[in-house]
């Protein structure tokens, strides 16, 4: 479903240290272009604890990175790639059968879930490879100290970058006959250039369209940093062709600020982001591309997921079961973070704000949390909100392609109504 990768988890510092980098003050570099570059944006957002996605634009010196990172003796190989992450994660049920369409080299291929069929033209000589760059709470390294475990990722990865496979995906789904499409990885394309880029969104947009109509689409998105690209997407091509999105706090506030929003002068979340200042900006994304009277836009659902809670949010009529949908995804949150088929509970704890406020533009109302039924629901305009607590894990042992499981936990419950 677009884009595919073998991950490759180790820990950030051991990685620096291998390749002989010594500790330096943080500084943000929208893409790498070096060691340095990588060392100082690694300290960046290991200092805030955030997580973030870059593309190193030096093949050669990748490669080396990349050989150093999967042959260290602490290394771990995942599949890796949103859409094949969501893919592994809807496998696991045994009655679906997942077609995935993205750049699958041998190492990828030999990983994947028996129920994921590959297309024979998405098969390629050599593995993608992503590298994950894990740390955890309190780590230290030099004078910068991680406030919360997360991670910073980086490749180089052309095949990704250009969508190579929307076209072959696409052309499969005739012969597939899906009941559901997901796609991702439009934020790898922020490794092209300008005209590249807008051209390849234009030919996504066509390929998408071309999907029929009665089959929804969810697009899950990814951390980005060109304000010009993200508004294309909302504005004038891609939001108005699928019915869901699934996103993350950091893409959430990015979106609001790259389209002028509400809340977009905020520059950064501090601590656990505010349930009405998310939500505000959740109705405006349906408010203004989603479905309405008079819009013809597709848009009609949002998955929202922080570490602490998930919100998700439906157009009236279009979808059900939402209760379910939102408390799954929670759950796949507490479980996959934790590494437990079930939610352990001496391993959780809840972070969510036991009292909030629904919105800060509106009139809202204030919420308390009821531990005996933990959704939370309320309405405006025609829009329903679904509010979770996450039972969050003390010691995550892997935070990958946690907010992928939410997304097709999330859409594995949800029931869409035909139009």
């Amino acid at each position: 479903i677009v884009n595919a990768c073998v991950d490759v988890v180790l820990s950030g510092v051991k990685l620096l240290e291998a390749l002989g980098l010594e500790p330096s003050d943080g500084k943000n570099h929208a893409v790498l272009n070096s060691g340095q570059d990588l060392k100082e944006a690694f300290a960046h957002f290991m200092e805030r604890g955030a997580a973030a996605e870059r593309f190193f634009s030096d093949a050669e010196a990748f490669q080396d990175i990349a050989r150093t990172a999967s042959e260290h003796p602490s290394a771990q190989l995942y599949v890796g790639g949103n859409a094949a992450l969501i893919g592994q994660k809807l496998a696991t049920n045994p009655d679906l059968k997942i077609l995935l369409c993205g750049p699958v080299g041998p190492k990828l291929h030999e990983l994947l879930n028996d129920n994921v069929v590959v297309p024979p033209e998405s098969m390629q000589e050599r593995d993608e490879f992503h590298l994950i760059l894990e740390y955890q709470a309190g780590e230290q390294w030099g004078r910068v100290r991680a406030p919360a475990a997360n991670r910073f990722i980086f490749s180089h990865d052309l095949s990704n970058g250009a969508l190579n496979m929307l076209e072959v995906f696409v052309s499969s789904l005739d012969e597939f006959q899906p009941d559901l499409v997901v796609l991702s990885g439009l934020h790898m394309m922020e490794g092209q250039s300008k005209e590249m880029r807008q051209r390849r969104l234009m030919e996504a947009v066509a390929s998408i369209s071309d999907i029929p109509t009665d089959i929804p689409i969810h697009l899950e998105l990814a951390s980005m940093t060109d304000q010009d690209f993200m508004s294309n997407i909302v504005h004038q091509q891609v939001f108005p062709l699928v019915n869901s999105i699934g996103l993350n706090e950091q893409e959430l506030l990015f979106l609001t600020q790259s389209a002028s929003g509400p809340h977009a002068s905020l520059a950064s979340w501090s601590g656990i982001p505010d349930v009405g200042v998310v939500s505000d900006i959740l109705f405006w994304i349906l408010k203004e591309h989603g479905r309405t009277a008079e819009r013809a836009s597709d848009l009609t659902r949002i998955h929202f997921h922080t570490l602490a809670y998930h919100i998700l949010v439906t157009v009236d009529g279009h979808w059900g079961n939402q209760v379910a949908a939102v408390a799954a995804g929670a759950r796949a949150a507490g479980t996959q973070a934790c590494a437990t088929d079930t939610i352990d509970t001496s391993k959780v704890f809840l972070k969510a704000p036991l009292e909030f406020v629904t919105s800060h533009t509106e009139a809202p109302s204030k919420i308390s949390l009821n531990p005996d039924e933990p959704v939370v629901q309320w309405h405006r305009e025609g829009i329903s909100f679904h509010f979770t607590p996450v039972l969050v894990c003390k010691d995550p042992v892997r935070t990958v392609g946690l907010g992928d499981a939410i997304s097709a936990e999330g859409l594995l419950y949800s029931e869409v109504y035909p139009q």
